[in-house]
């Protein structure tokens, strides 16, 4: 493992770097709440797991329920928080043993010189432009009718200078759009609709179940930014502390296998995932039921982490200098 011979000063001061993890939620500021779990068998290996209560993480909960992790000697508990504010100081601390992070974070967190190292794909962009689990909404009668026409709006995203307004720069570029002049607002999602409708913003870069529940009340949808930037993108997935991967090496590398195999479940059985959804987040069943999933990938597309670290440098929210070796676990 890479960087494990820091002082604890310099660990304790990358806690705070750290809050620029902002994962795929909305805002960062409230407190981790412990999901509800059983007691680990005395013979599993209890981790726990930093999650944000959106369709990206249900293979981490689905693995669980079949006795996927548990097969490999396992038990995962889950908390639930709104973004990396949370998760990240836990897994730095030792109070988790890893967490769920969008990738633009990481590769932010790695410029900062973050102990933190990606063990496993999470979600990924489905690949088909016309059906992704993220997308740009409109309202029905706007006149933003492609890419391009975002330039000049006001566009909501969840944080700002981090992977959606990435994607949404580099869609409308492709489009031949002037993505500067773009007016990025940023907007907790469960938030997205209600200000699309309301005319607070033009657009909304908006990811499930928001984006289904726009269009059931007549938007719009005129860009899937995910797939329009890397058919394979990988959007985000789950790290770990350096220091825990160097101290626990099989515990992480059966994490990694044990997701591998969760992801390919879930992509196996889209039904148990739209059903697990009830048990951690608010999304209501017949929504459930019409959300666009993601794709779970079972390894991360190094091409598309490469594609997102250009971009990034491009649009000035990652520095130049970023070694990518230093993003992933060292695996077996």
């Amino acid at each position: 493992m890479r960087r494990t011979s820091k002082s604890s000063m310099v660990l304790g001061s990358m806690v705070i770097g750290a809050l620029v993890l902002a994962g795929c939620g909305g805002g960062d500021d409230d407190a981790a709440e412990p999901a509800a779990s059983g007691a680990g068998s005395a013979e599993l290996t209890t981790v726990r797991v930093g999650a944000i209560p959106i369709v990206d993480v249900a293979p981490l909960y689905l693995g669980q329920e079949v006795g996927i992790f548990a097969d490999h000697g396992l038990e995962v508990e889950p908390f639930l928080a709104q973004g990396g504010a949370a998760i990240v100081p836990a897994v730095l601390s030792g109070e988790a043993e890893f967490g769920f992070s969008n990738i633009t974070s990481l590769l932010q967190a790695e410029s900062r010189d973050v102990p933190l190292a990606l063990v496993a794909p999470g979600s990924a962009a489905s690949g088909d432009p016309a059906a992704d689990f993220a997308a740009v909404i409109v309202p029905a009668d706007s006149p933003v009718q492609e890419p391009a026409d975002l330039a000049g709006t006001r566009v909501a995203i969840n944080s700002i200078n981090n992977i959606s307004d990435t994607v949404v720069r580099e869609t409308v570029r492709q489009d031949g759009g002037d993505p500067s002049s773009i007016q990025f607002v940023e907007l907790a999602f469960p938030n997205m609709v209600a200000a699309v409708a309301d005319g607070s913003v033009d657009a909304a870069f908006a990811v499930e179940p928001f984006a289904t529940v726009g269009v059931s009340q007549g938007m719009r949808v005129v860009a899937a930014p995910y797939t329009l930037t890397d058919e394979a993108l990988t959007v985000a997935g789950y790290f770990t502390s350096d220091q825990y991967a160097a101290e626990e090496p099989e515990t992480v590398q059966a994490f990694a296998d044990a997701m591998a195999e969760a992801q390919q479940y879930a992509t196996e059985h889209p039904d148990a995932v739209r059903e697990v959804l009830g048990s951690y987040t608010n999304i209501e069943p017949a929504i459930a039921q019409e959300l666009t999933l993601p794709s779970y990938q079972t390894e991360v597309d190094r091409g598309s982490v490469e594609r997102l670290l250009e971009l990034g440098v491009e649009d000035g929210i990652i520095p130049e200098g970023v070694d990518l070796d230093n993003v992933f676990a060292d695996l077996q």
